[in-house]
């Protein structure tokens, strides 16, 4: 019974401050017992799972709020934060520029680097702007997304 309730104790400490250590101590519990506990307990590995979940979800709320307040007193951190993080114009950017000679055959080594490039910038979802050279030597264009799609099928 007493174990029950120490498992209760802990799993509502860590839907309040979601980081075991913490949580354990402030339910007079040592972290190897949590583990253990987890480890031989499939229903109290979910229910520790949902409830870090759920003290994350505050612990965002309570993150939002804050910045919020910040940006209401014009700190100029927490601005650039908010705009970078939910503003594509703002977002940090990526900007691969080269040419590309096609009339020469890359090494397997060259197309594994240029495969690794595109992937890296695809990662970045419009956040990345890629320069390539298709018909004039030294000269670069812009290339949009999809035009990065489209390559990445052609190399592939």
């Amino acid at each position: 019974m007493k174990k029950i309730r120490k498992k209760d104790e802990f799993l509502e400490q860590l839907k309040k401050i979601p980081i075991i250590q913490v949580a354990a101590e402030k339910s007079d519990l040592s972290r190897n017992t949590i583990y253990r506990w987890r480890k031989e307990d499939d229903k109290f590995r979910k229910m520790m799972d949902e409830a870090l979940a759920e003290g994350e979800e505050l612990i965002n709320d309570l993150s939002e709020s804050q910045l919020l307040t910040l940006i209401k007193e014009k700190n100029w951190s927490a601005l650039s934060f908010w705009l970078r993080s939910h503003h594509p114009k703002y977002a940090d950017k990526l900007i691969i520029k080269g040419n590309i000679n096609q009339d020469e055959s890359m090494s397997p080594q060259e197309e594994k680097l240029l495969k690794k490039a595109l992937a890296l910038s695809s990662s970045f979802e419009g956040k990345a702007s890629l320069n390539r050279n298709d018909n004039v030597p030294g000269q670069t264009t812009d290339q949009s997304t999809d035009q990065k799609s489209e390559d990445q099928n052609k190399i592939s």
